[in-house]
C-alpha cells in the first residue's frame, strides 16, 4: 500500500471516477427491466431504489436491489483501499454520487440510503450495526421509514467521530447532508403531517 504522501491528485480523481462508475450501476432499474416489469421510474415514487422496486410486488427483486446497491459501495471502497485511505474516501464519495446521479439514467438515481449503509460497512461495520439499530428503533417509535433513515444518517458522523479518523467522519457528514437533500420531499411531508407510515395501505414514499 503506498504512503499517503505518494498519492497524487490524478490517482484520487481515478478513485473518484472508479467509485462513480460502480455506484452509478442502476440495479433496481436493471433487475426490473430484466424481469419484464418495465421502467421502475414509471411507478410509485419514480425512484430506482429497493422500496420502489417492492411496489412491483417482487420481494425478491427488492431484496436483490437493496443488497446490490449496498454492496457496490462496499466493493468500491475495498478495492480503492488498496491504494490507501484517501483513495478509499474518494471512491466512497464517487460511489455515492454515482448512485444519486447516474449518468446512464439522466442523473435521476436513488436516495442513497442502501449505498450509505454499504459504504459504512466498508469503513466500520460496527457503525453499520449502530445505523441499523437506530433505524429500527426510530421506525418502531414513529412508523416513518424516511424519518428513520434521516435520524440514522444524521447520527452516523457522530458515531464515527468516536473511533475513526476525522476524514471518515467528514465524509459521512457530507453523505448525510446529501441524503437530507434527496429526502427534501419527505421532509416537507413529515413537517406537514402527510408522510405515510410503514405498513400504510396508501402510497409509501421512497427512502432507499
Amino acid at each position: 500500500m503506498p504512503d499517503l504522501a505518494d498519492l497524487s491528485l490524478p490517482l484520487l480523481f481515478a478513485a473518484l471516477a472508479f467509485g462513480y462508475v460502480l455506484g452509478s450501476v442502476p440495479f433496481g432499474w436493471l433487475l426490473t427491466r430484466a424481469a419484464g416489469l418495465g421502467d421502475i421510474r414509471s411507478i410509485g415514487s419514480n425512484n430506482i431504489g429497493a422500496t420502489n422496486v417492492l411496489r412491483t410486488g417482487r420481494k425478491d427483486l427488492a431484496a436483490a436491489t437493496l443488497l446490490c446497491d449496498a454492496l457496490k459501495g462496499t466493493v468500491a471502497v475495498l478495492i480503492a483501499a488498496m491504494w490507501g485511505p484517501e483513495a478509499a474516501i474518494a471512491a466512497a464519495l464517487g460511489a455515492f454520487i454515482g448512485h444519486l446521479f447516474p449518468v446512464w439514467l439522466g442523473f435521476r438515481g436513488g436516495k442513497g440510503v442502501a449505498t450509505f449503509i454499504g459504504l459504512l460497512i466498508a469503513f466500520s461495520w460496527p457503525s453499520a450495526i449502530a445505523f441499523a439499530a437506530i433505524w429500527l428503533t426510530t421506525a418502531w417509535l414513529t412508523r416513518f421509514s424516511s424519518l428513520s433513515a434521516l435520524v440514522a444518517a444524521a447520527a452516523t458522523p457522530l458515531i464515527l467521530w468516536l473511533g475513526k479518523p476525522a476524514s471518515v467522519s467528514v465524509l459521512f457528514l457530507i453523505l448525510a447532508v446529501l441524503i437530507f437533500v434527496k429526502h427534501h420531499a419527505n421532509i416537507r411531508r413529515l413537517m406537514a403531517g402527510t408522510e405515510t407510515k410503514i405498513g400504510s395501505k396508501t402510497r409509501q414514499t421512497e427512502s432507499v
